[in-house]
């Protein structure tokens, strides 16, 4: 199925100061969160903010934080599965979007149970998975591996923009084309 705008919901999976230098790739999984979140902002797409422990993990990280969207919502929990904190499905029911794209770290813990949760509550879910990352590029891969085994569609953060935008020639698609120049 392919992505809309109007249908979509981005959920950014605990992107922490603690947690993110140990991160394979992390800046490669830095400029993807970032340039969803800018997309995101242009086209209208929600986010959702998530913290695992933010008092041992620290908050988002900076840049992260300066991309979101005006009012983004964040969620603290210590469910390693978002789906676990009453708030988040919420804020996921309340945003009436049918597709959800899941990016973050670390791939192989909270973002691997959010996307399983997701799927098990019906959701139609889509992994960014150049936009997510573990500790070990063993385990990011596993992840990835396992969510596509579950049914999860494995999109990448170009695929995400393209297919939000829908046609070229229009002045959103320049704004957002550049974001991937």
């Amino acid at each position: 199925m392919i992505l809309r705008a109007e249908d979509s919901l981005l959920v950014v999976v605990d992107v922490q100061e603690r947690l993110l230098p140990a991160i394979h790739e992390s800046p490669r999984v830095l400029r993807n969160v970032d340039t969803l979140l800018k997309a995101a902002g242009l086209l209208g797409v929600p986010v959702i903010l998530t913290e695992q422990y933010p008092k041992g993990l620290g908050r988002t990280v900076e840049s992260v934080r300066a991309a979101l969207p005006d009012g983004t919502p964040t969620v603290e929990k210590i469910t390693f599965a978002c789906t676990g904190e009453p708030a988040f499905n919420a804020l996921v029911e309340e945003s009436g979007r049918k597709q959800i794209v899941v990016c973050g770290t670390e791939a192989h813990v909270c973002v691997l149970q959010t996307v399983l949760g997701l799927r098990q509550a019906g959701q139609a879910v889509y992994l960014a998975a150049d936009a997510v990352s573990s500790r070990t590029a063993d385990n990011h891969a596993a992840a990835v591996a396992r969510m596509s085994a579950a049914g999860v569609p494995i999109v990448t953060t170009e695929m995400i923009l393209f297919e939000w935008m829908e046609r070229a020639g229009t002045p959103l698609f320049k704004a957002v084309s550049a974001l991937v120049r």
